[in-house]
């Protein structure tokens, strides 16, 4: 999964992007390599743990259940920086955690569109 948003300007304030065209948006600009003012993030990699014999991410106690919903996004700069985790907490509930720099709408936005590609995945 990658996220794509809007850059930081050097006081950490979020550069106003109102793209007026197709053309101009995060995703155009993204594919076209125009990657000026875009932060760009991603899932993190799990890594195989021979105890359980399948692949794991360290959620620190936050998320209980397993589950194909579970994620952590990362910036490339920082691997180790968990930008955003979400995960399953109990049959129909969920837990998300995120830091600098999204802020609560777009963690939220990117959460609620994990569900739309895994809604046949359980």
């Amino acid at each position: 999964m990658s996220v794509l948003i809007p850059g930081m300007n050097i006081n950490h304030e979020r550069l106003p992007f109102q793209p007026l065209s197709e053309s101009e948006s995060l995703l155009s600009r993204w594919q076209n390599k125009r990657n000026e003012n875009i932060i760009e993030l991603h899932n993190k990699a799990p890594v195989w743990n021979d105890d359980t014999q399948s692949y794991v991410l360290n959620f620190h106690g936050r998320v209980t259940h397993a589950s194909v919903k579970n994620f952590q996004i990362v910036h490339d700069n920082d691997p180790e920086y968990i930008v955003m985790q979400f995960g399953r907490v109990a049959e129909d509930l969920f837990t998300l955690d995120f830091s600098y720099p999204l802020c609560a709408l777009q963690a939220f936005a990117v959460a609620l569109s994990s569900f739309d590609s895994k809604l046949a995945c359980e």
